[in-house]
């Protein structure tokens, strides 16, 4: 079952609490002792007695286990490992550069093909037909437009055991009778599956998901 709304915050909170819990006891025992140790180097006096009490450096007691904290995984709190996150953004990313290329030469079925082992049949069906529709079709024809695609994740923005929505900026240089224009959108993509099996099963404007 995905989690809510209040159960990823709960899991982020979390997440942030330790990551910030870990960063003090990293680094505060590494201060401490970089700041201690010209203290244990203090030599006797020239008559060769003991340094007096006053002079005696004193030595703070480190944390328990530091290395203990440093090996926390926090994917054992998450529904999917470190491998499955890699391979669902992988597919997002290849996909992400797939849905800004394309050709007025290319048919809807050819446009499709490129990424179909990447999304799921339902979305296929849905671009096919997006791409095809009569005015856009019409309009990439006449000014004979050649696009070429780029894909950046920017963040994760849900995630369930079976699925995950990236916010994705993809970017799209499109050279046509008019000229060559650039310019990005950012979307929020949805890929279901698990382990190293991912497929997209979803694209919306990244706005949509704050409506």
């Amino acid at each position: 079952m995905d989690l809510g709304p209040g159960q990823q915050k709960a899991v982020f909170a979390v997440i942030v609490g330790v990551l910030a819990a870990l960063g003090y006891w990293l680094v505060v025992p590494a201060l401490t002792h970089s700041h201690g140790h010209p203290q244990a180097a203090v030599s006797p006096t020239a008559t060769g007695t003991a340094p007096s009490a006053a002079a005696t450096p004193t030595v703070s007691a480190a944390p328990a286990s530091p290395a203990a904290a440093g090996n926390v995984n926090i994917y054992s709190w998450l529904p999917f490992t470190q491998q499955d996150l890699a391979a669902a953004a992988a597919v997002t990313v290849r996909f992400g550069v797939d849905y800004d290329t394309f050709s007025y030469t290319e048919s809807a079925a050819g446009y499709v093909a490129q990424m179909r082992p990447l999304i799921t049949s339902q979305l296929a069906a849905a671009l096919q037909a997006g791409y095809q529709t009569s005015g856009v079709a019409k309009l990439r024809t006449s000014q004979k437009q050649v696009s070429t695609g780029t894909a950046v994740i920017n963040s994760l923005r849900a995630f369930g055991p079976s699925s995950m929505t990236f916010i994705v900026t993809a970017g799209q240089r499109l050279v046509s009778a008019n000229g060559t224009t650039t310019g990005s959108t950012q979307y929020a993509v949805t890929v279901t599956g698990s382990g190293r099996n991912w497929q997209v099963s979803d694209i919306e404007l990244e706005s949509a998901g704050d409506a």
